[in-house]
């Protein structure tokens, strides 16, 4: 995804959401979608979201559990929206209702961002828009998936997933890791983990499905205790030059057996896990202060300019300049020295 284009968007106006809306569409879904975009959160530094549900016509639609949703816009809406989301279904072969479908196409081919939660990529292949793309879907409806639509490239251990401005989500909880990406894309890390701390959630989450898919064995709790404090040591050292080895060391282990025990743990590699969070310091202390480039790189662990440079590019399609002049707080304030990005 080319995410320069969002470094040109008008921020002065409301980013317009469209909450897809037919009878079969999971409320846990829809939940998520109304919290990270239906709450008001600009008294926080939060830009300001226009959500609208958005319906072949206004009446009620029956969800599960006895709950029911309004639409407040009928499918003509979708060509002011910025960004369409499709929550999962209960049933994951449930048709949706053709004027979807086409509405959806129409909004692929203006080039509006779509993205769906858990089982909605059901409703996007039924559009025929993922033939011949990557997606992803919960990591039990692969099979399924995968038989009723044989065209689509299934990412099997994804947790979210882009492909010509198209992004797919796995289960549940990965539905919500996607919404606060797209409000880190559009919006910037600090905005993004702003709704995260008012939802008790974590902003960002490393890994794949992988973790979930089977039950291990369980280890013993000295294990996962260590991994925690492993982590938590991290995020407080993060501008020391550590290395896999020393994160090892503090957890004693070795090596071999701590890269083990961390990817099982996290779904991803100690030094995967490592560059991601610097990479989401750097991003804060952009955001937050005024502190030339060399000084972010060094707090952040990059160690230089360049290495930060060269990470932004392959992990976020920008430059750290770029990312600075379209998220930077409009009067930023330096930090004292020494500080930690992480720790507050």
């Amino acid at each position: 995804m080319d995410y320069r284009r969002w470094f040109t968007a008008d921020v002065e106006q409301p980013y317009r959401v469209a909450l897809i809306a037919f009878p079969g569409i999971r409320a846990f879904d829809v939940s998520v979608i109304t919290e990270v975009y239906g709450a008001d959160r600009t008294d926080r530094g939060v830009p300001a979201f226009d959500l609208r549900r958005v319906a072949t016509g206004t009446t009620p639609i029956p969800m599960r559990g006895g709950l029911s949703l309004h639409p407040d816009r009928t499918l003509d809406w979708l060509a002011e929206a910025d960004l369409v989301v499709v929550p999962g279904l209960d049933d994951h072969l449930t048709p949706a209702p053709p004027p979807v479908l086409d509405a959806l196409r129409h909004a692929h081919a203006r080039g509006t961002t779509l993205a769906a939660l858990c089982g909605g990529a059901f409703t996007l292949a039924q559009a025929g828009l993922l033939d011949g793309r990557r997606a992803i879907t919960h990591w039990n409806l692969v099979e399924l998936f995968r038989t009723h639509h044989p065209h689509v490239t299934v990412v099997p251990d994804a947790l979210f997933i882009e492909d010509d401005h198209i992004w797919t989500a796995a289960g549940t909880a990965a539905g919500i890791d996607l919404c606060l990406h797209l409000v880190r894309t559009a919006h910037g890390a600090e905005a993004a983990a702003t709704i995260a701390r008012s939802m008790v959630t974590a902003p960002f989450r490393t890994g794949t499905q992988a973790q979930f898919i089977e039950h291990p064995a369980p280890r013993a709790d000295r294990d996962a205790d260590a991994l925690a404090a492993v982590r938590e040591h991290a995020l407080r050292h993060l501008h020391e030059s550590l290395t896999v080895a020393d994160l090892a060391a503090h957890a004693g282990m070795s090596p071999r057996t701590f890269a083990r025990h961390f990817t099982a743990a996290t779904g991803t590699t100690p030094l995967r896990w490592l560059l991601d969070q610097r990479v989401a310091a750097a991003q804060r202390l952009l955001e937050r202060t005024d502190l030339p480039m060399p000084e972010v790189a060094r707090r952040a662990g990059f160690g230089s300019e360049v290495t930060m440079r060269q990470h932004f590019a392959s992990r976020l399609a920008t430059s750290p300049r770029a990312y600075r002049a379209a998220f930077s707080a409009a009067a930023p304030v330096s930090e004292p020295a020494g500080s930690s990005p992480i720790a507050r």
